[in-house]
Protein backbone atom coordinates (compact mmCIF):
# COMPACT_ATOMS: atom_id res chain seq x y z
CA UNK A 1 0.00 0.00 0.00
CA UNK A 2 1.38 3.58 -0.76
CA UNK A 3 1.32 5.64 1.88
CA UNK A 4 0.06 9.38 2.68
CA UNK A 5 3.67 10.60 3.34
CA UNK A 6 3.44 14.77 3.10
CA UNK A 7 -0.24 15.10 2.57
CA UNK A 8 -1.99 18.11 3.90
CA UNK A 9 -5.14 16.72 5.45
CA UNK A 10 -7.77 18.81 7.20
CA UNK A 11 -9.59 17.05 10.02
CA UNK A 12 -12.42 19.08 11.04
CA UNK A 13 -13.67 18.67 14.64
CA UNK A 14 -10.66 16.92 15.82
CA UNK A 15 -9.12 17.99 19.24
CA UNK A 16 -10.85 14.65 20.89
CA UNK A 17 -12.82 11.68 19.68
CA UNK A 18 -12.49 9.61 16.65
CA UNK A 19 -11.30 13.15 15.45
CA UNK A 20 -8.47 13.00 17.37
CA UNK A 21 -7.43 9.58 16.90
CA UNK A 22 -7.88 10.12 12.91
CA UNK A 23 -5.56 13.45 13.32
CA UNK A 24 -3.00 11.20 15.16
CA UNK A 25 -3.14 8.01 13.38
CA UNK A 26 -2.48 10.21 10.11
CA UNK A 27 0.25 12.29 10.94
CA UNK A 28 2.36 8.99 12.70
CA UNK A 29 1.90 7.70 8.40
CA UNK A 30 3.62 11.24 7.55
CA UNK A 31 0.51 13.57 6.84
CA UNK A 32 0.52 17.21 7.83
CA UNK A 33 -2.76 17.82 9.52
CA UNK A 34 -4.66 20.44 10.82
CA UNK A 35 -6.60 20.51 13.35
CA UNK A 36 -9.47 21.96 13.59
CA UNK A 37 -11.56 22.93 16.51
CA UNK A 38 -15.19 25.39 17.05
CA UNK A 39 -14.34 25.94 20.91
CA UNK A 40 -11.54 23.50 22.50
CA UNK A 41 -8.59 25.10 22.25
CA UNK A 42 -6.49 23.09 25.12
CA UNK A 43 -7.57 20.01 23.29
CA UNK A 44 -6.05 21.42 19.75
CA UNK A 45 -3.40 22.30 21.21
CA UNK A 46 -2.96 18.87 23.22
CA UNK A 47 -3.47 16.97 19.83
CA UNK A 48 -1.05 19.27 18.01
CA UNK A 49 1.30 18.89 21.09
CA UNK A 50 0.89 14.73 20.78
CA UNK A 51 1.60 14.96 17.02
CA UNK A 52 5.15 17.13 17.32
CA UNK A 53 6.10 14.71 20.12
CA UNK A 54 5.62 12.12 17.27
CA UNK A 55 7.66 13.58 15.03
CA UNK A 56 4.40 14.99 12.94
CA UNK A 57 3.59 18.52 11.76
CA UNK A 58 0.38 19.43 12.76
CA UNK A 59 -1.58 23.22 13.42
CA UNK A 60 -4.61 24.00 15.81
CA UNK A 61 -6.94 26.32 13.60
CA UNK A 62 -10.48 27.33 15.10
CA UNK A 63 -13.05 27.75 13.10
CA UNK A 64 -17.27 26.65 13.08
CA UNK A 65 -18.11 24.81 10.38
CA UNK A 66 -21.86 25.87 10.31
CA UNK A 67 -20.42 28.96 9.78
CA UNK A 68 -19.45 29.96 5.95
CA UNK A 69 -17.01 32.47 6.76
CA UNK A 70 -15.14 30.95 9.11
CA UNK A 71 -14.60 27.75 6.89
CA UNK A 72 -13.49 30.37 4.23
CA UNK A 73 -10.82 31.40 6.30
CA UNK A 74 -10.15 27.75 7.82
CA UNK A 75 -9.42 26.71 4.26
CA UNK A 76 -7.60 30.13 3.29
CA UNK A 77 -5.31 29.53 6.40
CA UNK A 78 -4.43 26.06 5.95
CA UNK A 79 -3.77 26.48 2.96
CA UNK A 80 -1.42 30.06 3.50
CA UNK A 81 0.72 27.98 5.89
CA UNK A 82 0.92 24.59 4.32
CA UNK A 83 0.92 25.45 0.61
CA UNK A 84 -2.09 23.42 -0.56
CA UNK A 85 -5.33 20.86 1.19
CA UNK A 86 -4.81 17.18 -0.30
CA UNK A 87 -7.23 15.81 1.97
CA UNK A 88 -10.13 16.86 3.16
CA UNK A 89 -11.68 14.54 6.64
CA UNK A 90 -15.34 16.20 7.70
CA UNK A 91 -15.50 14.85 11.15
CA UNK A 92 -16.88 17.89 12.99
CA UNK A 93 -20.55 17.12 14.45
CA UNK A 94 -22.80 16.86 17.39
CA UNK A 95 -25.55 14.48 18.82
CA UNK A 96 -28.67 15.48 20.72
CA UNK A 97 -30.09 11.72 22.36
CA UNK A 98 -33.66 12.49 22.86
CA UNK A 99 -37.53 11.06 21.30
CA UNK A 100 -38.15 13.17 18.33
CA UNK A 101 -41.17 14.65 20.30
CA UNK A 102 -39.33 16.03 23.02
CA UNK A 103 -36.44 17.80 20.46
CA UNK A 104 -36.70 21.62 20.80
CA UNK A 105 -36.09 23.98 17.80
CA UNK A 106 -32.89 24.72 19.13
CA UNK A 107 -32.01 20.74 19.30
CA UNK A 108 -32.87 20.60 15.56
CA UNK A 109 -31.21 23.32 14.42
CA UNK A 110 -27.56 22.80 16.23
CA UNK A 111 -27.46 19.33 14.67
CA UNK A 112 -28.70 20.18 11.10
CA UNK A 113 -25.94 23.71 11.38
CA UNK A 114 -23.28 21.48 12.47
CA UNK A 115 -24.09 17.95 10.64
CA UNK A 116 -25.49 19.11 7.53
CA UNK A 117 -24.77 22.74 6.72
CA UNK A 118 -21.34 22.12 8.22
CA UNK A 119 -20.33 19.28 5.51
CA UNK A 120 -22.15 22.18 3.08
CA UNK A 121 -19.80 24.45 3.49
CA UNK A 122 -17.25 22.88 3.27
CA UNK A 123 -17.42 20.65 0.33
CA UNK A 124 -18.68 24.39 -1.25
CA UNK A 125 -15.31 25.83 -0.15
CA UNK A 126 -13.28 22.19 -1.37
CA UNK A 127 -14.56 22.49 -4.78
CA UNK A 128 -12.21 24.79 -5.69
CA UNK A 129 -9.56 24.76 -2.74
CA UNK A 130 -9.11 21.30 -2.32
CA UNK A 131 -5.87 19.58 -4.62
CA UNK A 132 -6.41 18.10 -7.89
CA UNK A 133 -6.82 14.38 -7.48
CA UNK A 134 -7.47 14.90 -3.77
CA UNK A 135 -10.03 12.85 -1.27
CA UNK A 136 -12.76 13.88 0.69
CA UNK A 137 -14.05 11.44 3.77
CA UNK A 138 -17.21 12.49 5.14
CA UNK A 139 -18.34 11.14 8.19
CA UNK A 140 -22.00 9.52 8.87
CA UNK A 141 -23.57 6.81 10.88
CA UNK A 142 -24.55 3.44 11.42
CA UNK A 143 -27.71 4.98 13.10
CA UNK A 144 -29.06 5.79 9.44
CA UNK A 145 -29.71 2.05 9.06
CA UNK A 146 -30.41 1.30 13.07
CA UNK A 147 -33.74 3.25 13.80
CA UNK A 148 -33.07 3.36 17.02
CA UNK A 149 -35.26 5.34 19.25
CA UNK A 150 -34.26 9.16 20.22
CA UNK A 151 -32.07 9.24 17.32
CA UNK A 152 -34.28 10.32 14.29
CA UNK A 153 -33.21 14.15 14.19
CA UNK A 154 -29.39 13.02 14.46
CA UNK A 155 -29.87 9.96 11.85
CA UNK A 156 -31.61 12.31 9.75
CA UNK A 157 -28.71 14.80 9.26
CA UNK A 158 -26.38 11.97 8.55
CA UNK A 159 -28.58 10.76 5.84
CA UNK A 160 -28.47 14.01 4.32
CA UNK A 161 -24.96 13.72 4.46
CA UNK A 162 -24.91 10.70 2.93
CA UNK A 163 -27.36 11.51 0.23
CA UNK A 164 -24.55 14.98 -0.35
CA UNK A 165 -21.61 12.33 -0.62
CA UNK A 166 -23.17 10.21 -3.29
CA UNK A 167 -24.40 13.15 -5.67
CA UNK A 168 -21.46 15.38 -5.28
CA UNK A 169 -18.72 12.50 -5.65
CA UNK A 170 -20.28 12.48 -9.38
CA UNK A 171 -20.03 17.22 -9.16
CA UNK A 172 -16.75 17.41 -8.15
CA UNK A 173 -14.66 15.90 -10.69
CA UNK A 174 -10.89 17.12 -11.03
CA UNK A 175 -9.83 12.86 -9.80
CA UNK A 176 -11.11 13.70 -6.44
CA UNK A 177 -12.82 11.19 -4.76
CA UNK A 178 -15.59 11.35 -2.11
CA UNK A 179 -16.94 9.04 0.35
CA UNK A 180 -18.40 8.60 3.56
CA UNK A 181 -17.37 6.38 6.13
CA UNK A 182 -20.44 5.11 8.69
CA UNK A 183 -19.26 4.08 12.28
CA UNK A 184 -21.44 2.29 14.81
CA UNK A 185 -21.09 2.36 18.31
CA UNK A 186 -18.12 3.55 19.17
CA UNK A 187 -16.52 4.56 22.79
CA UNK A 188 -15.91 8.56 22.59
CA UNK A 189 -17.26 11.33 25.09
CA UNK A 190 -20.22 12.25 22.68
CA UNK A 191 -21.09 8.87 22.49
CA UNK A 192 -20.62 7.51 26.20
CA UNK A 193 -22.32 10.45 27.72
CA UNK A 194 -25.44 9.76 29.28
CA UNK A 195 -26.01 6.44 28.83
CA UNK A 196 -26.28 3.43 31.54
CA UNK A 197 -24.25 0.20 32.32
CA UNK A 198 -26.64 -1.42 30.31
CA UNK A 199 -27.20 0.37 27.75
CA UNK A 200 -23.68 0.29 26.76
CA UNK A 201 -23.87 -3.64 26.72
CA UNK A 202 -26.81 -3.98 24.63
CA UNK A 203 -25.27 -1.89 22.17
CA UNK A 204 -22.14 -3.56 22.55
CA UNK A 205 -23.69 -7.03 21.98
CA UNK A 206 -25.56 -5.94 19.05
CA UNK A 207 -22.01 -6.11 16.75
CA UNK A 208 -20.31 -9.46 15.91
CA UNK A 209 -17.29 -8.62 18.32
CA UNK A 210 -19.47 -7.95 21.34
CA UNK A 211 -17.94 -4.76 22.41
CA UNK A 212 -17.86 -0.58 21.12
CA UNK A 213 -15.57 0.17 18.61
CA UNK A 214 -12.42 2.24 19.60
CA UNK A 215 -11.56 5.56 17.85
CA UNK A 216 -8.78 3.67 16.51
CA UNK A 217 -10.77 1.16 14.82
CA UNK A 218 -11.86 3.96 13.07
CA UNK A 219 -9.13 5.72 12.71
CA UNK A 220 -7.94 2.92 10.26
CA UNK A 221 -10.38 3.18 8.12
CA UNK A 222 -9.93 7.09 7.42
CA UNK A 223 -6.40 6.29 6.92
CA UNK A 224 -7.09 3.23 4.32
CA UNK A 225 -10.00 5.71 2.59
CA UNK A 226 -7.10 9.27 2.78
CA UNK A 227 -4.60 6.72 0.80
CA UNK A 228 -4.25 7.09 -3.04
CA UNK A 229 -4.79 3.30 -3.19
CA UNK A 230 -8.67 3.68 -2.40
CA UNK A 231 -9.26 5.81 -5.22
CA UNK A 232 -11.38 3.79 -7.15
CA UNK A 233 -13.59 3.81 -4.31
CA UNK A 234 -15.90 6.91 -4.62
CA UNK A 235 -19.31 7.80 -3.90
CA UNK A 236 -19.85 5.17 -1.73
CA UNK A 237 -21.04 4.87 2.51
CA UNK A 238 -18.77 2.49 4.22
CA UNK A 239 -20.29 0.63 7.62
CA UNK A 240 -17.44 0.61 9.89
CA UNK A 241 -19.79 -1.30 12.35
CA UNK A 242 -17.89 -4.47 13.20
CA UNK A 243 -21.19 -6.38 10.96
CA UNK A 244 -23.61 -4.25 13.38
CA UNK A 245 -25.80 -3.67 10.44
Amino acid sequence: MSNIQNKVILVTGSSKGIGREVAILLAKNGAKIIVNHSNSQKEADETVNEIQKNGGEAIAIKADVSDRDQVKQLFDKSIASFGRIDVLVNNAGTMISKKLKDCTQQDFSKQFNVNVKGVFNTLQEADSKLADNGIIINFSSSTTKLMLPTYAIYSATKAAVEQMTRVYAKEIGRGISVNAIAPGATETELFMNGKSEEQIAKLSAMNAFNRLAKPIDIAKVVLFLANDDSKWISGQVIGANGALV
